[in-house]
């Protein structure tokens, strides 16, 4: 027997279910299907529990340096079922509370298990069959596990089972230096554990400026974090109770001995076993689902949100995925995802936000491009707080005087990018900034000094 239904939505990440609840509440009768966990990776084994790790590893480190702002406390030691137990607790807190607002929804009906099309517009899942007119994915991605050798037979975290841990791992090897990578291997230095972070590329967060991916590296080498770049050739073996990663660096072998590995490498989607050639929607080489500027696969009547669609990889693009649907669908626009900038943050201490084009790419894009610089060392706030690593960068178009791109890597960047950004999305000149009476002592109110130091890009 088929259920029939207006639309199925298949993975409860961060569009899943509000596209769901909003159709369901514009009358339609709607299928949400999952097969782990409401939420997905953000509330499960992302943005929630990591930034709540964050916190911990903050404040771990905070009272290290206590004496630092006239504070005498003792050496801090760190419980690790403790700090597991309250990432817990906020986890439980969002689940419960998506739980209660999908369970509460009229017209909605969640079925649990695997899904994959059975043909057009038909899916099924745990032995059901789902059929719909209009069908919206959104699976959602994973780690990626390679096949070096030994890899399969020793076995390795990800970011998800990383996350289970409640004891403090004595020497945490990490493979990858990017933002999942980085984030985990300050957490537990910060933690109390020795940590060494081996990258394939000659440096970290390579997608980044030189000169970003070299502080980054100062600021971890810094707080005892060891990190080795140009790695290739990698193997796994057990050593003793831990495990070994062997690398070819610089034209030598070497051998990285911990207690724990995780691997944080990339993200592949969660494509497989779906079933999409059944329903005819494509996939490009990487398993990743194309879509046009509305998020519509090649298929009519089949959209693709979220991680899977290649288009982003953040909780706040999958969001915006449904939003741009949602009024699509539902609301008097065309909106597009070409409409937005690109804008995502790195969470380690002090914080790299960005947003537009960095320096690299500013000058590839061939636009006459001013560049306003300011080092966080001269910033009120930084310098009252004693975190004055950074500085915040701003690229103009010299012509148009729009802001085409910021890197802000300091104390609040992650918060502070917003004023940009908004200025960005109203297509505002810089110039509205500098007319601005701001708040002292902030970090926000240098942005009118920044955008003051403009000069051509060299």
């Amino acid at each position: 027997m088929t259920q029939a239904f207006d639309a199925i939505v298949v993975g409860a990440g961060q569009s899943g279910p509000f596209l769901a609840v909003k159709l369901a509440g514009a009358g339609r009768k709607v299928a949400l299907i999952e097969r782990e966990h409401l939420g997905g990776t953000c509330v499960n084994d992302g943005c929630t529990p990591t930034k709540t790790l964050v916190a911990s590893a903050k404040v771990a480190e905070m009272a290290r340096r206590a004496a630092d702002y006239g504070v005498k406390v003792n050496s801090p030691t760190v419980d690790m079922k403790a700090v597991k137990a309250r990432k817990d607790a906020v986890v439980g807190a969002s689940i419960a509370s998506l739980t209660k607002w999908i369970d509460e929804t009229a017209n909605l009906s969640l079925f649990w298990g695997a899904a994959a099309f059975a043909g057009d517009k038909t899916i099924e899942v745990d032995g059901q069959r789902l059929t719909a007119p209009k069908i919206f994915l959104n699976v959602g991605a994973r780690a990626v596990m390679p096949d070096w050798p030994g890899l399969a037979e020793v076995g390795a975290l990800d970011n998800a089972s990383i996350l289970d841990l409640d004891v403090l791992p004595e020497h945490l090897i990490v493979a990858g230096g990017s933002y999942v990578g980085l984030e985990f291997a300050q957490v537990f230095r910060r933690f109390g554990a020795r940590v060494t972070v081996v990258e394939y590329a000659d440096r970290l967060i390579a997608r980044e400026d030189d000169d970003v991916s070299a502080l980054a590296r100062r600021l971890l080498e810094a707080e005892g974090i060891e990190v080795l770049v140009g790695a290739r050739d990698f193997a796994v073996a057990k050593s003793g109770d831990g495990v070994a990663l062997r690398a070819t660096i610089d034209g030598a072998t070497r051998d990285s001995v911990g207690s724990h590995l995780l691997m944080a490498i990339g993200r592949r989607p969660n494509t497989d076993g779906l079933g999409l050639h059944r329903a005819g929607v494509k996939v490009d080489a990487r398993g990743f689902i194309p879509v046009d500027d509305e998020l519509r696969t090649n298929v009519e009547g089949i959209w693709a949100l979220g991680d899977v669609n290649g288009r982003g990889a953040f909780t706040s693009t999958s969001y915006n995925d449904y939003e741009i649907v949602r009024d699509n669908l539902l609301g008097d626009g065309r909106r597009k995802v070409s409409d937005r900038f690109p804008a995502y943050a790195l969470f380690i201490d002090p914080p790299l936000a960005r947003v537009g084009l960095n320096k690299t790419q500013a000058r590839a894009s061939g636009k006459s491009v001013l560049r306003g610089f300011y080092p966080m060392a001269r910033v009120a706030r930084a310098k009252e707080r004693g975190e004055t690593e950074g500085f915040m960068e701003v690229l103009v178009d010299a012509e148009t005087k729009r802001i085409v791109g910021a890197t802000l890597f300091g104390l609040e960047a992650d918060e502070v990018i917003h004023s940009l950004i908004y200025v960005m999305a109203a297509d505002a000149p810089y110039t509205v900034i500098e007319r601005v009476a701001p708040v002292h002592p902030t970090v926000s109110e240098l942005l009118p000094t920044l955008l003051g130091t403009l000069a051509p890009l060299a």
